[in-house]
């Protein structure tokens, strides 16, 4: 006969959580973040959400979880690390390559967070009989706030969580459920004086610490923009064409995460590692298909890419990158296009530039 578990709901919880690859795990009450709904407002007030238009459209429920769900008693907090193999500046180093932030080099997160999140969701329903409500990013959740009310983390200067354990590299998810369960208290602000998230930004998206400006930053203007990025911000980008994690990967914090090993999903392919930008350029719609399938990359389509491609080949400093800029200039996608004539003349000032040292 099985001995009795003598473990309260909420070890069993952490537990599970734990066995499910999940690297952490902290609960909170439903009403833990009344705060966040002004800040909200008033981040959106600002139009500092750009063209996310998602984010506006269903701010009373993002704002607060019982707005979501009326019945929700308590919200139990998830991370997974996708902590790196190596340094994400490294390619900084390698303007012909393109830099693909470092959640996106591998199988599409919101796949396998959310295939673990119903896991321990319907361990929990048949565990203990409650009602519960799962969620991973694409939902109307403040996961960031909540994750810190629970413990797991703070949110940092760059507004992004960061854990004591696992630095910037966690990936959340959330449980709403019915359970009035025991919270965790919430995580300190560890920060300090340090502003190296601040200073690191190459287009200047932090007006403050804590608060970021999404129509400055490098991960929405390369993945959520859909149209011509502006050009003061252009030489900014680098070589980045699918989000940034330069604010990230500088957070002191890293230095205690382990590498994520043990989740093969978040193995990195070699083609998102470190992709040449001719061979970016050279997509098209079905290549971009083939090459990015099962990716969240996907869901940008092959002009936004193509777009991010040609813009880091202006950064470049490449002559051997014009021939598949100028391949482009007559593309179908007027974005495209424009972004390639930009390239052309930005690389021809380059290389002028160059000779004049050299000559």
């Amino acid at each position: 006969m099985a001995r009795p578990d003598s473990r309260t709901l909420e070890e069993r919880i952490k537990a599970e959580a734990l066995r499910l690859g999940f690297t952490s795990c902290a609960i909170t009450r439903a009403d833990a973040i009344p705060e966040a709904a002004e800040r909200l407002r008033a981040w959106l007030a600002a139009g500092c959400h750009g063209e996310m238009g998602w984010m506006e459209d269903r701010a009373e429920q993002r704002g607060s979880p019982a707005a979501l769900w009326p019945e929700v008693q308590s919200v139990i907090m998830l991370g997974m690390s996708y902590a790196p193999r190596s340094d994400p500046m490294a390619l900084a180093d390698y303007p012909s390559t393109g830099r693909i932030s470092v959640y996106a080099q591998g199988q599409d997160y919101h796949d396998v967070v959310k295939r673990a999140l119903k896991a321990l969701g319907r361990w929990l329903a048949e565990d203990s009989g409650v009602a519960l409500k799962v969620f991973v990013d694409t939902a109307p959740v403040m996961e960031k706030p909540l994750a810190a009310a629970a413990g797991l983390g703070w949110q940092g200067k760059h507004s992004n969580l960061v854990s004591r354990t696992e630095g910037s590299w966690l990936f959340l998810g959330s449980i709403y459920t019915t359970a009035d369960l025991i919270p965790d208290p919430p995580a300190r602000d560890r920060c300090g004086s340090c502003d190296a998230c601040q200073r690191i930004c190459p287009t200047d998206a932090f007006p403050a610490p804590y608060r970021l400006d999404a129509r400055r930053c490098i991960s929405y203007l390369t993945i959520e923009h859909k149209g011509p990025i502006p050009e003061e911000l252009r030489p900014g980008i680098g070589n980045h064409v699918y989000g940034c994690d330069d604010c990230l990967a500088v957070c002191p914090w890293n230095k205690f995460a382990q590498v994520a090993r043990a989740n093969k999903a978040y193995l990195p392919r070699a083609e998102l590692v470190a992709p040449d930008l001719a061979d970016l350029l050279a997509l098209d719609d079905a290549a971009f298909r083939a090459v990015f399938a099962g990716s969240p990359i996907k869901r940008i389509g092959r002009n936004r890419m193509v777009r991010n491609a040609a813009i880091a080949a202006g950064n470049s400093a490449d002559p051997a990158l014009v021939p598949a800029l100028q391949r482009l200039v007559d593309d179908d996608d007027a974005v495209v296009a424009e972004a390639a004539r930009w390239a052309l003349e930005r690389l021809a000032t380059q290389i002028t530039a160059t000779g004049d040292q050299t000559g």
